[in-house]
């Protein structure tokens, strides 16, 4: 099973945080953008929840 883990940048960034979402076997899986607050990437977590499930795949490599 997936998990998500919220980070902060360590630049001095007007966006500090993002989060990675991370497969069972801990690899990476995607990288967000980033975001002002936590809060924010929190509510980042939540929308990549509610509209990730999706068995439609887009090949635009043609």
């Amino acid at each position: 099973m997936g998990y998500y883990v919220i980070k902060k940048s360590e630049k001095a960034v007007a966006q500090p945080y993002y989060f990675l979402l991370k497969a069972g076997n801990h690899e990476t899986i995607a990288t967000s953008e980033m975001y002002a607050t936590k809060e924010a990437a929190k509510k980042g977590i939540a929308s990549v929840q509610k509209n990730g499930p999706s068995d439609d795949i887009r090949d635009e490599t043609v």
